[in-house]
């Protein structure tokens, strides 16, 4: 009797501690997926105010040849140089993102006979198209600068038949970058984000993983 007595107390725990076990795995499997779900959310929103905030520049390769990528990265030098010039000659001040915008669509032929002369240079023909238009972009980490996934307004050059790998930075706020071996925001163009972001999608956006914890676990009440 006391042998079967203690042969149950000793299946009764180690259900309990099965039991246990699962009830553990399951709260922090729950917790886990709720902050991925704050993060998440967070995101996509930062995302939305961020498009409305910034234009994007989009080159499209005519091909994946080295050749035609070396071109296009001519036309992408080329035509930043000619907007940082002319651009900042036209426009007083600090330009925002909706002048930018403006000044672009304005000067789209003026663009695209930048990218043919370029083309035309190196001893090729095609052409180029050049337009503003909304496109997905995926996640990309700009320097030290953070762009959600999600769609964004942008300079779209088109190099021929524009089948080969492309290339993209941020016009608005200036975060392009020629130097692949520098890859630092400046100054100015963080400057640019937090005035057009809250002190918490600016963070978001140039986050520590620090802060990312911070949300994954407390989410929108953590300090």
């Amino acid at each position: 009797m006391n042998r079967e007595f203690w042969d149950c107390g000793k299946v009764r725990r180690v259900v309990c501690l099965v039991f246990g076990i699962c009830a553990a795995a399951l709260l922090t499997g729950s917790c886990v997926e709720r902050g991925i779900e704050r993060v998440e959310a967070k995101m996509e929103r930062t995302q939305k105010t961020l498009a409305k905030e910034v234009l994007r520049f989009h080159v499209l390769a005519n091909s994946d040849s080295e050749e035609d990528q070396a071109v296009k990265v001519k036309v992408r030098d080329a035509v930043l140089a000619y907007m940082e010039e002319s651009m900042g000659d036209e426009l007083s001040g600090v330009a925002d993102a909706e002048e930018t915008k403006a000044w672009v669509e304005s000067h789209l032929h003026e663009l695209e006979d930048v990218a043919d002369r370029t083309v035309e240079a190196e001893g090729y023909s095609y052409r180029s198209e050049a337009d503003v238009e909304v496109s997905y972009f995926p996640d990309k980490l700009y320097g030290d600068v953070f762009f959600p996934q999600g769609e964004y307004e942008a300079l779209k050059i088109r190099l021929g038949q524009a089948r080969g790998h492309n290339w993209w930075c941020v016009l608005y706020p200036s975060l392009c970058f020629t130097d692949t071996a520098c890859k630092v925001v400046s100054d100015e163009g963080k400057q640019g984000l937090r005035e057009a972001l809250t002190a918490e999608e600016y963070e978001m956006v140039t986050a520590t993983s620090d802060f990312k914890i911070k949300w994954f676990f407390f989410g929108e009440g953590a300090d």
